[in-house]
């Protein structure tokens, strides 16, 4: 199993190459408000950027919040999401601690499955997926 992180965000010049990718290759939108991961602005242009991703709790307080299991726990941190059960409700997004669960204009939630899609996409290598400390590596899963 394997993680999104940004270790080295001090390089990002808020491109949204990430975002965008997330969204048409995961989310088949063009918009990178349709993205898992998000990239703000620290407050300026010279104070640099930082990146909105989930973290991959486990337990995820979103997939407990979640009334109708569209959210599901992913095996080593994280979720699955299944769109086709969400009820646009907020729950999800109330209940991260990192504000990484993104409700679109109409309450569709975006959130970082952790599929590492965007991380090519990245022109000064901002990103990359690990496998965390003390977990397996042989038991990697892909959602999608």
């Amino acid at each position: 199993m394997k993680i999104l992180t940004t270790p080295r965000m001090e390089r990002c010049i808020g491109c949204y190459s990430c975002s965008v990718a997330c969204a048409r290759l995961v989310h088949k939108q063009l918009s990178w408000l349709a993205a898992g991961i998000r990239i703000m602005s620290s407050g300026g242009l010279s104070t640099g950027f930082e990146a909105k991703l989930c973290l991959a709790c486990d337990p995820a307080p979103c997939s407990e919040a979640c009334p109708t299991g569209a959210f599901s726990q992913r095996t080593g941190g994280g979720v699955i999401v299944k769109k086709s059960l969400c009820i646009r409700c907020g729950e999800c997004a109330d209940a991260c601690p990192v504000d990484a669960v993104y409700l679109d204009n109409t309450g569709v939630p975006f959130v970082c499955i952790h599929c590492g899609r965007c991380v090519s996409f990245c022109p000064h290598l901002c990103l990359e997926m690990i496998t965390p400390p003390g977990k397996d590596p042989d038991t990697a899963e892909v959602t999608s």
